[in-house]
């Protein structure tokens, strides 16, 4: 994939994050807009619940069990 992007806005992110951590910098500051974040906010929100959890692993032992 090729970015082109102004000299200084380039050279600006060079003296910032250098080479290495330019990329990864990118891609957290665009993952927000390009992909759908509900879905992890919902990830997140089941796992926060603990009697879901507690009842998914109950579950999960279950099956692995037999």
């Amino acid at each position: 994939m090729t970015i082109t992007l102004d000299e200084e806005v380039y050279e600006g992110l060079c003296r910032r994050y250098g080479q290495r951590k330019m990329s990864p910098f990118i891609e957290d500051l665009l993952r927000p807009h390009v992909l759908d974040a509900s879905l992890d906010e919902g990830y997140r929100a089941m796992a926060a619940d603990a009697v879901r959890e507690a009842e998914t692993m109950e579950w999960c032992n279950a099956l692995a069990a037999t």
